[in-house]
């Protein structure tokens, strides 16, 4: 058989391969889809940092979420480092910060402060939409702050991200009460999509002096199958 019948046959072979891939894309590798609107991404930036320290946001959140020195903490969304940079002490030398975002350029810029401020206990990372690409059970807390309503698939989202905890770990949400497509998450729709995937709530109250809510879960139930997940329907 000549060289070229061999590549062209190859091709072939390739193309029921390539067109299973693009098929298990398209449904989302079997998950189901968020039937709810979803925000879009419109700024690294939730608002100005002089802003949210003249409320207290971080230290707020951050004493809820019960952070502590020596813990390994992650920030999905990180966008321009705000809790980053803020968690980094808290947390102090023997401690560790992964910072996650989605958008290179964003990540780029976030890598470039960490470094100019000597963050040595701060990584950065690059995630996908629906994965944040967390190592597993390696975080004692992981911060979702005004992040959630721009999650695209909240299922493959979370099956993934809950294997980042560690045993007794908690995944701690900061968001709006006002429907998605406000850039808020009503606690309702929370409870429901986290209660899908095994995640029970542990924490959920107003923030004093912003518009904003807390609530942390941890993992209750063994992960479901992509398949066997329930989505939430209101």
């Amino acid at each position: 058989m000549s060289t070229r019948v061999m590549v062209l046959l190859a091709a072939a072979l390739m193309v029921p391969a390539l067109l299973t891939g693009c098929r298990q894309s398209a449904d989302n590798g079997g998950f189901p889809k968020a039937d709810r609107d979803v925000a879009p991404i419109v700024s690294d930036s939730f608002s100005t940092e002089d802003v949210r320290d003249r409320v207290g946001e971080a230290e707020e959140v951050m004493r809820m979420a019960g952070v502590a020195r020596g813990m390994s903490v992650a920030d999905i969304g990180a966008g321009e480092g705000y809790y980053t940079v803020r968690l980094s002490p808290l947390v102090g030398p023997r401690g560790r910060v992964l910072a996650e975002d989605i958008v290179p350029a964003t990540r780029d810029r976030l890598a470039e402060r960490v470094g100019r401020e000597r963050l040595d206990n701060v990584a950065v990372k690059l995630g996908t939409p629906d994965d944040a690409k967390l190592p597993p059970k390696s975080f004692d807390r992981i911060f979702l702050v005004h992040m959630y309503h721009e999650v695209t698939s909240p299922y493959a989202f979370l099956w993934h991200l809950r294997e980042g905890l560690k045993p007794g770990g908690e995944v701690v949400v900061v968001d709006a009460d006002r429907p998605t497509k406000r850039h808020g998450t009503p606690p309702a729709r929370l409870m429901c999509e986290f209660a899908a995937l095994g995640m029970a709530p542990v924490s959920r109250r107003p923030i004093p002096g912003a518009d904003a809510y807390f609530a942390a879960f941890r993992i209750a139930t063994p992960r479901p199958e992509p398949a066997a997940i329930k989505p939430c329907t209101a």
